[in-house]
């Protein structure tokens, strides 16, 4: 293992409970009845701890997308060619996905990362090309990457988290593109559910029953060929994985060590998180799961990390979308927090004195 990999995983630290009660204690003492605000108050409690702060405030928020495409697309397991994967790039440096549209709403920053995309792109200022190779191999075949080349994508997360850092960014958003990359997930999520592949697979792009059949089949066939090793997360990921998940799963850990708090977005997203979270179980204090994806192998990520996601909205778009969505929810528990009176300053008596 790398050194900066090694080194950023044994410097995360679970969130001390202490803070988690500072916290607590100045929820309970805002002008509402104790824990009437339900969620937003456990999302600002657990922002504020994060941030170490009595004082916390969301200045700059950013979505990281990584994009990168798969050769186990030359199995026909998608709706869609992998061309698209350079054509939605150029659609998010245009301003128009999704994710922008979204970004825009939330005043979030988008950061598009080529990480192995299977094309040359032409310089953009939001683009960042930190390209590891054209793609990865064809799982079917042989393993998805080296484990240098996996623990090159971890790396490329864990300097990012690091600059993002020192530019003081306040929470980011985990974003991703990949045609083929919901098949790398959910052979992820079998290892580390121990589950079948039918139980954590499902449609992705929007592909028929015939297809579905195949992408089941080709992803347990590189399961049977590869056998990725469950107690070695970058083992799943060299075999079976992507570099976009390899980005997730550093972007991760470097957040976890920098006190920045992360929001997931949906079922790659998830696997990363869920591959970080087995190279460090800190990492989950550091996390805020955003919306449940209509695949059914994120329930994998809901059951590691013991948290329910704060919404369901049906998705399986991708890019950040659901986390960025979150964004605003957190946004308000957070001004919750930091603006709302107490029973002492607006001269209201609480329940102790009433």
């Amino acid at each position: 293992m790398l050194d900066i990999i090694r080194d950023t995983i044994e410097s995360i630290q679970p969130v001390p409970p202490l803070r988690l009660q500072n916290a607590q204690a100045h929820l309970d003492s805002l002008t509402k009845p104790p824990g009437s605000l339900g969620l937003l108050e456990e999302m600002a409690k657990k922002y504020s701890a994060i941030r170490d702060t009595d004082h916390p405030c969301i200045n700059k928020k950013s979505v990281i997308v990584f994009a990168a495409d798969h050769g186990v697309t030359e199995e026909g397991i998608s709706a869609y060619p992998a061309e698209v994967t350079p054509q939605m790039v150029q659609n998010f440096l245009n301003g128009g996905a999704a994710i922008n549209v979204l970004a825009r709403q939330q005043n979030a920053d988008v950061l598009v990362v080529d990480i192995g995309v299977n094309h040359r792109f032409t310089p953009h200022p939001d683009l960042l090309d930190r390209k590891i190779a054209f793609g990865t191999r064809n799982m079917a075949k042989e393993s998805a990457m080296t484990r240098a080349e996996a623990e090159e994508s971890i790396t490329i997360g864990i300097q990012m988290a690091a600059q993002l850092a020192e530019s003081g960014v306040d929470l980011l958003a985990t974003g991703e593109m990949g045609i083929g990359n919901t098949t790398a997930s959910s052979a992820i999520f079998s290892v580390l559910g121990g589950l079948s592949v039918a139980e954590v697979t499902g449609r992705g792009t929007g592909i028929d029953d015939k297809t579905l059949t195949r992408k089941i089949s080709v992803i347990q066939h590189a399961l049977e060929k590869h056998s990725p090793d469950p107690d070695d997360p970058i083992d799943i990921l060299t075999k079976v994985g992507g570099f976009e998940i390899g980005g997730i799963m550093g972007l991760l850990l470097g957040a976890a060590a920098k006190n920045i708090p992360v929001v997931i977005d949906g079922l790659i997203s998830s696997a990363g998180a869920s591959l970080a979270i087995k190279l460090n179980p800190s990492v989950k204090d550091y996390i805020f799961p955003s919306h449940r994806s209509v695949e059914p192998g994120q329930e994998v990520f809901f059951n590691l990390i013991e948290a329910p996601p704060l919404f369901d909205l049906k998705m399986r778009l991708g890019e950040g979308t659901g986390a960025v969505l979150a964004f605003g929810l957190i946004d308000a528990a957070v001004k919750i927090y930091s603006e709302m009176a107490t029973f002492q300053s607006a001269g209201i008596s609480d329940r102790a004195q009433a």
